[in-house]
């Protein structure tokens, strides 16, 4: 998500809840769509996401923004849930039109809702690790502080998940850090960007929302929108008009390279 003003309250009420709850079991299956098993502790995570014997493979520490695609690739990404309202609605409508995405997924948000990141694997997106409290202003917080937001959160959604790790990465605002990125990407995490903020997160209205991807998507191809964080009925209008026409224009949908 990209920096905003005055909308991480609900973040707060979001972490106090989960942080209460027992952690939840994570499932067995893993499903094909999501390249890597569990592997070993992560460092300096407050806890191992589960003791495995595949290593983690590393990844490049460089913000990626290009897409698997190619040049007339388009990568959606979506932020900060998953939510038990909009969450099933985004996939209806990705499913509607046949695209996959990136999930970018808040830690407490994953492990309040382990069916849903499930539901999200195994229609055969992509998670991204957005860390535990969605702080955006992580870039000027301690390494230490920095380090647990985004292993704990690699954490949260592979048990969440039931077993299947996070592919990136997605600083909060785009608060990277060199530390966080070569942490991420030690991980296998690729750090994930984006070119087109659609700007649904202050809810513009679904014309605005379609009028701004098609305005701004000549400077790249990854696409922010969002799942969470109040009403996203907007965001869904949306994707439902915005998905037809770029396939309409000549677009493929793909994943962000790795």
């Amino acid at each position: 998500m990209a920096r905003h003003s005055g909308g991480r309250g609900w973040y707060g009420k979001v972490l106090g809840a989960a942080l209460g709850m027992t952690l939840l079991a994570a499932g067995a299956s893993v499903w094909s769509a999501q390249a890597g098993a569990l592997g070993g502790s992560s460092p300096k995570a407050t806890a191992s996401a589960k003791p495995g014997s595949d290593a983690v493979k590393p990844v490049d520490v460089t913000i990626v923004h290009a897409s698997d695609k190619g040049d007339h690739g388009v990568n959606i990404t979506i932020d900060d849930g998953p939510d038990p309202t909009w969450t099933p609605q985004v996939l209806d409508v990705l499913r509607e039109y046949g695209v996959k995405a990136t999930f970018c997924m808040v830690g407490t948000q994953a492990q309040a809702h382990p069916d849903l990141v499930k539901k999200v694997v195994a229609a055969g997106h992509r998670l991204c690790d957005h860390s535990v409290s969605h702080d955006t202003t992580m870039d000027k917080k301690s390494e230490a502080y920095q380090s647990k937001e985004i292993l704990d959160a690699e954490r949260m959604i592979t048990e969440a998940s039931g077993g299947v790790r996070p592919m990136y990465y997605r600083a909060p605002g785009g608060a990277f850090t060199p530390y966080s990125r070569k942490l991420a990407a030690s991980r296998g995490m690729r750090p994930l960007g984006w070119n087109v903020d659609t700007k649904d997160f202050e809810r513009p209205g679904a014309d605005a929302i379609v009028a701004t991807v098609q305005r701004e998507l000549p400077s790249g191809p990854t696409l922010l929108f969002h799942d969470a964080g109040g009403d996203r009925s907007q965001t869904v209008e949306a994707l439902r008009r915005v998905l037809p026409q770029l396939k309409e224009q000549g677009y493929s949908y793909g994943f962000p390279v790795r």
